[in-house]
């Protein structure tokens, strides 16, 4: 419940001490969750600069259910065997700007979340209105830039830009499993420079546990228009992943103009099911799935408020 709260300093340092937390947790030794570094809950205009994470127990900044966030010039790191650690999380939180950041971390560098399940469901805040640009993103055992799992209040009007993606088990994924309920959509990603990744792109939809025994298996999520364009990507091992849900198909999956250099004869270049879209200017050529559909379903940039990610001055 704070409001115009600013963490900067010049180049300064916050150091999590993680490893004892790590131990703790691959020991099976915990009995509640890990702390995370620096986490606002419900507060509006926060600023966080010019500050170098180190070794968070968990999560480095985790705005949760937050208004009017910008993040710039950060640095964070957690060392590859850190299990679980992640970067920047905004969960439930919109109009978010992440910008000029560099982050690597033992699994997932950037992820977008929106609640659990039931309880997810049931508080219905999204993450909406976030804009990502020019950060170089580093993911050991996750993904560089991830949506979900966790996104039962929803995750949309998001808009990524001039990326750098490097030696990560997944450069782009979209998460979610039957229970979530929710809605992963109105997503567009482009200019992004990839290098050495094991998948480059991967919508998933069996992903992610359950906090408990109470959700409704019925409650099916919904992936749709998401947008990938202008990317290019050097010594891929897999180019992409689409595995959608039989009662709830993944649609308007959409990738124009992008190029991927597979590692080796041998890579595996697509795999898709539960899946449709629209493809063009893509090489390897994709899975038939993504040529079902046409170009009216993508979508676009035009589609966006003021045709533009997120709102406000934060921009």
């Amino acid at each position: 419940m704070l409001r115009d709260v600013v963490i900067t300093g010049d180049n300064g340092t916050i150091d999590g001490q993680g490893s004892v937390w790590w131990e703790w947790f691959t020991s099976h030794s915990l009995n509640y969750t890990r702390p995370h570094l620096v986490e606002f809950v419900s507060s509006k205009d926060v600023h966080v600069s010019n500050i170098t994470f180190l070794n968070a127990p968990a999560y480095n900044i985790h705005p949760v259910y937050c208004s009017n966030v910008h993040i710039h010039n950060v640095s964070v790191y957690a060392p590859p065997g850190s299990p679980y650690t992640v970067g920047i999380v905004p969960d439930s939180s919109d109009n978010v700007c992440i910008e000029d950041c560099n982050i690597s971390t033992g699994h997932d560098a950037i992820a977008l979340k929106s609640g659990w399940d039931e309880y997810g469901i049931a508080y219905g805040r999204p993450t909406t209105n976030v804009h990502i640009r020019s950060v170089h993103l580093q993911s050991s055992t996750g993904s560089s830039l991830a949506f979900g799992s966790e996104m039962s209040g929803g995750i949309s009007n998001v808009q990524v830009e001039h990326v750098h993606l490097y030696n990560s088990f997944t450069g782009i994924q979209f998460r979610t499993t039957k229970g979530r309920g929710g809605y992963l959509r109105e997503i567009i990603i482009s200019d992004a420079n990839m290098l050495n990744i094991n998948t480059a792109f991967s919508a998933i939809g069996d992903y992610g546990s359950h906090p408990d025994d109470k959700f409704n298996p019925d409650a099916f999520p919904s992936l749709e228009k998401i947008t990938l364009h202008d990317i290019i990507g050097k010594n891929i091992i897999m180019a992409g992943n689409f595995s959608g849900i039989q009662q709830a198909p993944f649609t308007s999956m959409c990738l124009f103009n992008i190029s991927l250099s597979m590692s080796s004869a041998f890579s595996f270049c697509w795999s898709c099911s539960n899946v449709s879209g629209y493809s063009e200017l893509v090489f390897p050529q994709p899975c038939a799935d993504l040529k079902n559909s046409n170009a009216s379903s993508c979508f676009s940039i035009l589609m966006r408020p003021n045709g533009r990610g997120g709102t406000g001055a934060i921009l």
